[in-house]
């Protein structure tokens, strides 16, 4: 009864939310509808859920991501339309060694934080040492594992930072020694986990390993992107404004952008079509055939370097036995589930990391196959489902997530004979509980973070902090680690291919599509090219009349 109630209420306050920001269009600098914003350079676009935290080393979600990048900027930051290009930031131009295992950056002298205080190498040194201090508890702390004793700091066995590879060689020469050769390195520092805070503004609030995040409120945080945070209301909104001191600041078309948490797609859909934004985050799966009639071209489905899969708690039985886990995995019409739920263009994905590398193949597959299923289901002791308790699969609001649980589950019902019981929460809870285990099953979803597999399966070593699974394998994390210090792609490739056929051997998760990125925008944005990582430097879109 409890939960009903307050699923109740939080439909509500949705529909207040619409009520409210209706009530609000039109009055002079509050929030203006999509034209008058477009007549003031304001983008308007909805962000998905609320996000959790804007500190860019403790934030792990995308979208915490489409607001850090407004607000902070790192040594390299995204191609306005080629992922596979890095895009001069903080830094003005880099050399690498022969072998790509020690790079030097040098970093543009005119780059300011937003109170006017100079970006120095030493505040990236500060940064790293923030990220890696386990008092901190980074989540991402796994992707700077790649800089020479980044990882035995983290682990405590070395405990001077001069030792890791990261040095100021002075304000403006930053010198980083990786384990091994990484030439995609350009790529990795790209991510928020390598963006720069300001010290003196961490060390005001609470210092650096402070949980509190007061430092990220408006009228503390002090960022060095191309904007500045002017206001956040959870639950509503969070308004971003031009940045004066961003070194490339006559570039920035925008005089600001909105971000509207909205969880409902049915929500976000009224408010594009009533005017109220530019871009969506979402389309309701429902709406996309009626939509590619009527409005293509305002409906956009891009490739997207990314992967829908359930996790598999492996702590708790009967899923920490590995026939039950595979068994569900096969358990699962793939084809019928893009075909027939999401309806997006999206492939089913038989193994985990997406078909997007040229040299890399999965090894392993998991196609749909119920009757070595049930096969698997009876050696584990539950023949036709008997004596199977009755698990959960928690999932995030969103009514997509929903129909996709929906399907999974009946055809778990249908060919193994078990049931399970759909769990919904919102984000910040969902994101809690998956980071403590508190699940049966979970619905997930990973965003490649650079363009190499490795970003998509470094995250399940042993204690990752984006594991969440509670699988761990030794062998998995003996490849993993001589991937990150493999002095060819060849031999890169082939170690991450090992890693991944023993990933999807033992099914801590079973994958379930490959994502396209499907979304709603407004003609007059431009500068929104198709990237297949989803991220775009803010300061090259603008807003043009018709």
């Amino acid at each position: 009864m409890v939960t009903d109630w307050l699923s109740n209420s939080r439909k509500l306050g949705k529909y207040l939310l619409v009520l409210a920001l209706a009530s609000w269009v039109g009055c002079g600098d509050r929030i203006p509808n999509a034209d008058q914003a477009v007549e003031q350079g304001i983008l308007l676009k909805g962000n998905g859920a609320e996000p959790r935290t804007l500190d860019p080393q403790k934030a792990t979600g995308v979208t915490e991501n489409k607001v850090i990048s407004a607000l902070i900027e790192g040594l390299v930051t995204y191609h306005p339309t080629d992922d596979n290009e890095a895009e001069p930031g903080v830094a003005e131009s880099w050399e690498a060694n022969e072998d790509s295992s020690v790079w030097t950056f040098h970093l543009r002298d005119n780059a300011r934080w937003s109170n006017g205080d100079p970006v120095t190498a030493h505040d990236f040194v500060y940064s790293y040492q923030r990220m890696l201090t386990p008092e901190l508890a980074a989540e991402y702390v796994n992707m700077l594992f790649i800089i020479e004793n980044a990882e035995a700091f983290n682990r405590g066995t070395v405990s001077d930072f001069s030792e890791v590879g990261v040095e100021a060689l002075d304000d403006h020469t930053l010198r980083i020694q990786l384990v091994g050769p990484t030439p995609y390195f350009l790529g990795i520092l790209q991510h928020y986990a390598w963006s720069p805070v300001h010290q003196p503004t961490i060390e005001a609030h609470g210092g650096m390993t402070d949980q509190s995040g007061t430092w990220t409120l408006p009228g503390n945080f002090v960022g060095n992107g191309p904007f500045i945070l002017s206001e956040w209301r959870p639950n509503q909104l969070l308004r971003v404004e031009r940045n004066p001191y961003y070194w490339d600041a006559e570039r920035v078309a925008l005089n600001g952008i909105i971000f509207f948490p909205i969880s409902d797609d049915n929500t976000e859909r009224r408010m594009f079509d009533s005017g109220q934004l530019h871009v969506t985050n979402t389309v309701r799966s429902n709406d996309i055939p009626n939509l590619r009639r009527t409005q293509p071209e305002r409906l956009r489905m891009d490739p997207y370097l990314a992967t829908y899969y359930y996790r598999f708690n492996t702590t708790r039985p009967p899923l920490d036995d590995v026939r039950v886990r595979r068994a569900l995995a096969l358990a699962v019409n793939r084809q019928r589930l893009v075909e027939r739920v999401t309806m997006g263009d999206q492939s089913p994905a038989y193994a985990y990391v997406p078909p997007a590398f040229d040299g890399y193949e999965n090894q392993t597959s998991l196609r749909h196959d119920p009757e070595r299923a049930r096969e698997l289901l009876a050696e584990a002791g539950f023949p036709g489902g008997e004596g199977f308790p009755r698990l959960n699969l928690l999932f995030n609001t969103l009514e997509d997530h929903r129909k996709v649980a929906e399907a999974i589950v009946s055809m778990w019902n249908e060919e193994l004979g078990i049931g399970m019981q759909l769990e919904n929460k919102e984000w910040m809870v969902y994101l809690a509980d998956q980071s403590q285990l508190n699940f049966d099953v979970a619905r997930a979803g990973w965003v490649g973070d650079y363009l190499d597999p490795m970003t998509f399966l470094d995250m399940f070593v042993t204690d990752g902090g984006n594991n969440n699974t509670g699988w761990s394998n030794a062998e998995y994390d003996e490849l993993i680690q001589r991937a990150q210090r493999s002095r060819t792609q060849e031999e890169h490739y082939q170690l991450l291919m090992d890693a991944e056929r023993i990933l999807m051997d033992e099914v801590p998760i079973a994958p379930l599509y490959w994502y396209t990125r499907i979304y709603l925008i407004d003609p007059r944005v431009k500068g929104w090219e198709p990237k297949a990582l989803d991220n775009r430097p803010y300061k090259y879109v603008s807003l043009e009349a018709e």
